[in-house]
């Protein structure tokens, strides 16, 4: 793989901006759930809303996880100096996949290896949505490789989990 036109797309599954409104959010679900189980594309409604909120304007404090995500982004990038980088959230926040893989491809990335947050099997998002995201991407940019890096060891998940634990753990004061 050649690492010079080959970007990382981290996704993250987004949050609720605290400021906004309740209501919407009901309805977009309801939207939402009512097309997937009639397996339609979204309504204008549904993109309306959907638009509405991933571009509600967001602070550290109205949106901790998109701060959270972005500073994880940042610390990924500098491991990973020799990518291109870029940054997605599935649902609530801008950029969506679609954006960021579509500006990365602007930037001249051909293979763009995407990579979530989601690290456990049976989530509709790392599983499904994401994957689904995926081949209209493909669709879309046919000259561009699109690999997911899923899904994760998870034998590899628990070991950072566990060295995680090992750091609280030695610094716990005995009793």
């Amino acid at each position: 793989m050649n690492t010079k036109n080959t970007a990382v797309l981290l996704v993250g599954h987004g949050g609720w901006p605290s400021d906004c409104p309740e209501e919407l959010a009901g309805k977009l679900k309801r939207l939402e759930n009512k097309r997937r189980k009639e397996n339609l594309p979204p309504s204008e409604e549904e993109l309306d809303l959907d638009s509405i909120v991933r571009a509600w304007p967001r602070t550290p404090a109205t949106d901790p996880y998109k701060y959270g995500l972005e500073s994880l982004a940042s610390r990924l990038a500098e491991r990973l100096s020799f990518y291109s980088m870029g940054l997605a959230y599935n649902e609530f926040c801008d950029p969506t996949i679609k954006k960021a893989a579509s500006r990365l491809v602007q930037e001249g990335a051909n293979t763009i290896l995407i990579i979530s947050t989601m690290f456990t099997p049976g989530g509709s998002h790392s599983e499904k949505e994401i994957p689904e995201e995926m081949d209209q991407l493909k669709l879309e940019f046919p000259d561009v490789e699109f690999v997911y890096a899923w899904p994760f060891d998870m034998d590899r998940v628990a070991g950072m989990l566990a060295e995680h634990v090992s750091d609280f753990t030695n610094n716990l004061s005995v009793r």
